[in-house]
């Protein structure tokens, strides 16, 4: 044994609290354990505990107490004193125990869950790494890597003859970065002049849009009020007629129109909306040399384009000018693992760049062009790219479209059971995505059972299921499979409790 390990060895065996840094013994101030037991602690028994709950269907979801009621059952205070590595782990286990399991088979709830290992480790290392992902300088490897995912995704899946992108914090950043680039790439001078030099501009997109897009307007300066909801068919779809009268209204009042959000993939009923049709409205209805920017909101919807099978969900795609995707959502990586790409090469970094000379330096040792965080409205910026891009190298590209085709298959059998399942009543027969939206009507009651329904499996901790009302119709289930590890006997035991839950709580 060297000198080294056994002044190691000794500290810890004199006092079993010791750490030891730069060759000396650093007291551990709680008195139990050094850092790296802890550490141990948390990933061999914490860690292993919750992926056995993602095995292991009889496991309960959630233990479920009221707010006050889990504020008593679990230390939250934060105190002048230290709490000791032994107390620590009680309380790391609490935080475990009563934390929703959102890889369990059975959770529906929203439209991510599940966690791939592969990418699980690529998270993991992410963390330890602790790095941004803002220069070349402090991300070498990642720089490159997500400038690899990139490419792959706009050249070979969306056929942009070039393309551009960065990875952001969830599919509402990359929203919102969408409507920055089309006002920028239209009106450049708004980025020095700001809003007042902008003439008024309408917004567009369908009733079943994602709400970031109104949360973007706001925040942007373009105002709820400049947004103009398009109607829908009865499955959700923008409707490419109604869009067009929207714009020559617009156009006759005195707006300009700037930018339409298509929706791969809503949020509720899981609609496409016909991307092509809605492009040639946007180059038809251009009220300059520049065509209306069109956008594709492919959060949920856009891991489609990864099977050869599913990716005519999304025709006319390439000729979109930005489009948003969240992996996390159906294709595995852990939250958060979102991307905004443009067909506009340099455009991020015109819009958003401050040119910060403390970080991003002209002299540097290496090509500069690599230097991406000026693209990006963050400036600290997690390396999210590391979790898609370990995970699609162990899979390979068939891999991740089987599991984005299983997830599909999968909301098909479940279709097909509730078709056939007296009480079960589907708002949409055919479903676009793996969003299946359904009534549970018991034989005694036609009225608002959804959340109480919902309630019981809360209480139980056996699944979690979303419900909502959507224009017309009153309270419904919207059961999403978003993840592979979802088998035909989930959607089974979905039909099941359901329709058990349902007796006890409303019989005749």
């Amino acid at each position: 044994m060297t000198t080294e390990k056994l002044k190691i060895k000794t500290a810890r065996q004199t006092n079993g609290i010791g750490n030891y840094c730069n060759g000396k013994v650093l007291p551990h101030t709680n008195g139990v354990s050094s850092e790296e037991d802890f550490l141990d602690a948390v990933m061999n028994k914490f860690l292993k505990e919750i992926l056995k709950c993602y095995e292991d269907r009889s496991r309960p979801i959630l233990e479920f107490y009221q707010p006050e009621e889990l504020r008593k059952r679990v230390d939250l205070s934060l105190k002048e004193q230290s709490m000791s590595d032994n107390e620590l782990k009680t309380v790391m286990e609490q935080v475990v125990r009563y934390s929703v399991k959102t890889g369990h088979p059975h959770f529906f709830n929203q439209l991510f869950g599940g966690v791939d290992r592969v990418a699980l480790s690529g998270a993991i290392l992410a963390e330890a790494l602790n790095t941004s992902g803002y220069t070349f300088e402090v991300a070498p490897v990642f720089t490159l890597m997500e400038r690899e995912l990139v490419q792959k995704l706009c050249c070979e899946f969306l056929h942009f003859p070039q393309g551009d992108g960065i990875f952001c914090p969830g599919g509402s950043a990359a929203n919102m970065n969408a409507l920055s680039l089309a006002r920028y790439y239209r009106y450049p001078f708004s980025k020095t002049q700001g809003m007042r030099a902008l003439p008024p501009v309408h917004l567009y997109t369908s009733k079943s849009g994602h709400y970031s897009l109104s949360k973007a307007a706001f925040f942007l300066g373009f105002g709820l009020d400049n947004i103009v909801g398009v109607e829908t068919d009865d499955v959700g779809r923008m409707i490419p007629g109604e869009l067009d009268k929207a714009i020559k209204k617009s156009i006759s009042m005195g707006f300009e129109p700037l930018f339409v959000n298509a929706t791969a993939g809503t949020t509720v009923m899981g609609a496409f909306d016909p991307i092509e049709e809605i492009a040639e409205i946007c180059r038809r209805n251009q009220t300059g040399k520049e065509k209306i920017w069109l956008h594709v909101d492919a959060a949920w919807g856009g891991s489609a384009i990864l099977s050869p099978k599913l990716r005519h969900k999304l025709r006319g795609v390439e000729k979109a000018d930005s489009f948003t995707w969240d992996p996390h959502k159906m294709a595995g990586p852990l939250l958060q693992c979102s991307v905004i790409l443009t067909r506009h090469v340099g455009l991020l970094a015109n819009a958003h760049s401050a040119k910060a000379k403390y970080l991003f330096q002209q002299d540097k040792v290496y090509d500069i062009s690599y230097d991406t965080g000026d693209k990006s409205i963050q400036c600290g910026r997690k390396v999210d790219a590391l979790k898609l891009w370990v995970q699609w190298k162990s899979r390979g590209t068939e891999g991740l479209a089987k599991d984005i085709e299983k997830c599909f298959d999968t909301a098909l059998y479940l279709r097909d059971r509730l078709e056939t399942t007296p009480g079960f009543r589907l708002l949409i027969s055919e479903p676009e995505c793996t969003n299946v939206c359904f009534w549970y009507i018991p034989k005694c009651m036609r009225g608002k059972v959804a959340p109480a329904i919902k309630a019981r499996m809360q209480q139980k901790g056996s699944m979690l299921v979303g419900y909502q009302p959507q224009g017309e119709f009153v309270n419904f289930f919207r059961m999403v499979v978003a993840k592979a590890n979802h088998e035909r006997q989930d959607m089974d035991f979905v039909v099941s409790t359901i329709s058990s839950y349902g007796e006890e709580l409303f019989k005749e």
